[in-house]
Order: C-alpha cells, then sequence, then structure tokens
C-alpha cells in the first residue's frame, strides 16, 4: 500500500545542497511521495503544500519545547500560526520534541496538553499531537517481547496518546543498531534473506526492523496503551561515510523497507505508516560523515543518489 510511506525533509543544507522549497514539493508530487516531515515550521515549504494532498508531520522544534510546555498561551499563538493560517495544507501530526533527552523530557507531557487544548479551542481534533523517540527509551529491545520503557515520563506519554487517540512517532533505525552491535547479521538488517529468523513467543522475525518496532509495541503493551499504533517517523541508511554506509546497502535497505512496510509487523498485522529519512543529503549537519548522507537524492538538481521505486 503505497500510501503508508513518506520521506522526511531535513533541511540541515545550503543553498548548493538544497532545492528551493518548491522544487522539493514538487519533487514529492512527480515522485508519488504521498507524505512529508519536517522538523521545524517553515513558511514556504507549507505555503507549497497548500492543495497538493501530501499529508504532514510538522515538528515543533526542539528548541520550542520548553516554552509551549510552560504557556498555554503560546501554545494557542503556535496553532494559530502554523496550523490555522493554513487551512489548504493536510497536517496529519505535530511532534511535540524529537528524541527529546536529558531534562527536556520533562516538558514533553505538559508541550502535547497545551497543543491538544489550542487545537481543541480551534475545532482541530484531526490535527493528533504525539513525540517522536529513538530506540533508546526502551530499557530492553531485544528480544522483541522484552520491549519496556526506561522511563516514567512515557508511560505519561503513552497513556496521554491513548486518551487523544493519536500515534506514538518512534525514529528506528536498524542501520545504528548495526552499526553499533557488530554481530547482527548484515542481511538481517536489510531485510534480505537470513540465516538467523529470529523466534520470540510463537512469533518468527525475518528482519531487525520488524523487531524493533515490535519492541515499541510491547513497551507501550506494558504501559496499558496497547490500542496505541505506531507511525514510524524516520527510518533510513546512509549511503558513505562508514563502511556499511554504501550504495547498495542504503538502495538494498530503503527499496526493501518501501515494499515492506505495507504488510505490518509480526505483532501487527496491515499497513505502518513509515517515513524514510531522508529527501536530501545535508551539508551542514553536524556529527559523523554518515549524518550528512541519508539522503535519497542530490540537491539542488534533484538527481538520485541510487534508484529507488516509491510505487509498488
Amino acid at each position: 500500500e503505497v500510501a503508508s510511506i513518506g520521506v522526511c525533509n531535513g533541511m540541515i543544507g545550503d543553498s548548493q545542497s538544497l532545492p528551493s522549497r518548491a522544487d522539493v514539493v514538487q519533487l514529492y508530487r512527480t515522485k508519488g511521495i504521498s507524505a512529508m516531515r519536517i522538523y521545524a515550521p517553515d513558511p514556504e515549504t507549507l505555503q507549497a503544500l497548500g492543495d497538493t494532498g501530501i499529508d504532514l508531520i510538522m515538528d515543533v522544534g526542539n528548541g520550542n519545547l520548553s516554552a509551549l510546555a510552560s504557556d498555554p498561551g503560546l501554545a494557542a499563538s503556535w496553532v494559530q500560526e502554523n496550523v490555522l493560517a493554513y487551512p489548504r495544507v493536510s497536517i496529519k501530526y505535530i511532534a511535540a520534541g524529537n528524541e527529546v533527552e536529558g531534562g527536556d523530557t520533562q516538558n514533553i507531557v505538559p508541550a502535547m496538553t497545551n497543543l491538544n487544548a489550542a487545537l481543541s479551542k480551534a475545532s482541530r481534533p484531526d490535527v493528533k499531537v504525539s513525540t517522536a523517540v529513538k530506540m533508546s527509551v526502551l530499557a530492553s529491545s531485544s528480544p522483541p517481547s522484552s520491549g519496556v520503557f526506561k522511563d516514567a515520563y512515557m508511560t505519561e506519554v503513552a497513556q496521554l496518546l491513548k486518551d487523544t487517540s493519536a500515534p506514538l512517532l518512534a525514529n528506528v533505525y536498524p542501520y545504528i543498531a548495526k552499526r553499533d552491535t557488530p554481530t547482527i547479521d548484515l542481511s538481517f538488517a536489510l531485510f534480505q534473506p537470513s540465516p538467523n529468523p529470529v523466534n520470540d513467543n510463537g512469533l518468527t522475525y525475518t528482519n531487525l526492523f520488524d523487531a524493533m518496532v515490535d519492541a515499541m509495541y510491547t513497551a507501550m503493551e506494558q504501559a496499558g496503551a496497547s490500542a496505541v499504533p505506531i507511525v514510524v517517523s524516520e527510518s533510513g541508511w546512509p549511503s558513505a561515510g562508514d563502511d556499511l554506509a554504501t550504495p547498495t546497502n542504503a538502495q538494498a535497505y530503503n527499496q526493501n523497507l518501501i515494499d515492506h512496510v505495507g504488510k505490518g509487523t509480526p505483532k501487527r498485522a496491515g499497513p505502518l505508516e513509515t517515513y524514510i529519512f531522508a529527501m536530501f543529503n545535508e551539508n551542514r549537519k553536524d556529527g559523523p560523515e554518515t549524518e550528512r548522507n541519508f539522503g535519497l537524492f542530490n540537491g539542488p538538481d534533484k538527481t538520485p543518489v541510487y534508484p529507488i521505486n516509491f510505487t509498488n
């Protein structure tokens, strides 16, 4: 099911590395990509998305989280400026924080609560508020049936999502798991036939992605929120920067991901809404070289880094 794939539109690059906002949106349409994620409100992008039917995850931007958490009035004006001002954009989810760590985690639930109140007041219950987490929120993830949240705030997040019928956004990277645990079989990480499937409580895992997602589902069950769906808000594989990061591996991972997510996971059948990270290589990103090489396309000429087909 094609509708289950989106692509994250990271913008940490200069004009030599990224096309114009309007050209980016046009490329999504040309390629048949039906959903986008942006990491902060971006007026030019929002303008270009109007009437395209492209679904959007819009992050508040981590720098804004504490202000949104402490000031309901600010949350109301944020909704006014970034949601209500763009009635022709299909804003699906708002992410109150991306991979928030340390003391800032205490701001997630209050920020979500204030944004929910503002959306409710504005008669926009269709826009769901969540937060995007990485796998390290789990105390254990292997085997999948051992998944459990490390910290109490995640149980509060899970309960709030349950109360508001919103999904948990999870960033799921088999690449990082394989990089940090070299003993993991590469074919298992790339959705390729692997000699070592994982058998866990009667379920058989033939790839690492499913195992990671189901560990997150188990943690949600443990937190009393088994009805809350998971949306994979980022997943991808870099094409340069270390031994694992080759165009061949990146193409195999992302194409197999696109072809796989329509089926769901062993724990949860049915299409799993998933966003590939990322549309373009971002030349201004910090961190290791791989961070600048997750893109499917080169900017600004929009040539593919490797062939990929979004419509199967």
